[in-house]
Formats: structure tokens, sequence, C-alpha cells
């Protein structure tokens, strides 16, 4: 198997303009928090990598809903851009229209720190919240569903290509919607 490199040009991470210095990052304001018991008041997003039939990877990010556990809204691409996570959200506002005062949270990563993705948390009059560094446990419920994504859609096997990516993840959230009971909800 060859060996990734920082020289690949398909792996390397985008330069950082502020190297050295701390990117600002959002505060995490679900912590202490109790569980909405309304839906469209917290998303919760991240994004996971998806194996790729001959090597390589597809990125995939959602949102999700944190009090009803349906995915509002999610993208797929061969690369993972900003605007990766922002189209999932674009998705996800067309749907749901939340209200003023949504809460967004994600993790740290470059995605989520980017101008153009923190002006369209503002100018949707949301709430950004981040997660703590290196802390997985304060996104515990998007986890979650990767761990069950996984599983139940790939079972250890990877996807031809993206189209047939999209088509896949399509029909497995609707299920995930729609059909699948969740334990966090009383099976309901």
């Amino acid at each position: 198997m060859p060996r990734i490199t920082d020289s690949d040009p398909a792996v390397r991470a985008a330069p950082n303009r502020l190297l050295g210095q701390p990117v600002p990052t959002a505060p995490n304001r679900l912590l202490g928090q109790p569980v909405p018991t309304a839906p469209n008041r917290v998303w919760v997003g991240d994004i996971t990598y998806l194996p790729r039939q001959g090597g390589g990877w597809l990125y995939l990010a959602v949102w999700l809903d944190r009090c009803s556990r349906k995915i509002v809204g999610w993208d797929v691409r061969e690369t993972m851009p900003e605007g990766l996570v922002s189209e999932a959200l674009r998705r996800a506002l067309t749907v749901r229209r939340p209200p003023v005062g949504l809460v967004v949270h994600s993790g740290q990563g470059r995605q989520y720190t980017a101008t153009r993705f923190k002006d369209l948390v503002a100018k949707l009059g949301a709430l950004q919240s981040m997660s703590r560094r290196g802390n997985c446990y304060d996104n515990a419920h998007v986890e979650s569903f990767w761990s069950r994504f996984k599983a139940e859609l790939l079972d250890g096997g990877s996807f031809p290509g993206l189209e047939e990516a999209k088509l896949e993840i399509s029909h497995h959230i609707a299920y995930y919607d729609a059909e699948r009971r969740h334990s966090a909800l009383g099976y309901l």
C-alpha cells in the first residue's frame, strides 16, 4: 500500500493564513444544557470520511436535529471545503425553516471556523456553538449517528463513486428519518 505523505497534493491541507495564531472559535452553548424538547432548536453537525472503491475517500457532512434525531441536511463531496458544511446547512434550512436563535453546534474543524460559514450562520440569526477541542463527547449525538450509519450502510464496504454514494446515502437517510427507531426516543 502506498504511503500517504504531506507532499501528496490530494491530501495536503490548505495553507493556514493565520499559521501560528489560534483560530477564533465559538463557545460551547450545549454544555450543561438539557436536550431540547422541541425540534429545530439545536442542530449538531459533523463530517465523516467514507471509503471509496479503489482507494480514496468521499466526505459526508450532516446536520442532525438534537431533539428529533432526524438528519435535517446533508451533502457529500470528493473534497471537504467549507462549502460542504454550508451546503448541508442550506439544504436543512430550505426544508425546516427554524426560528431565529437556532443553535448550530459542531467541532472546531476549519470548515466550521471559516469566515463564510460563520457569516452564513450569523445571517440566519442562528447562534454558533463549538465542541471543546478534541472532545468528541461534546458532539455525542452526531458521533452516535455516524457509528450506526456506517455499520448499517457500509458494513465494512465502500462506495464505487460519488453518484452511487449520493443515491445510497439519500435512501439510508430517508429510512433513518422516517422508519428507524431510536433508543434515545424510547424506540419511537
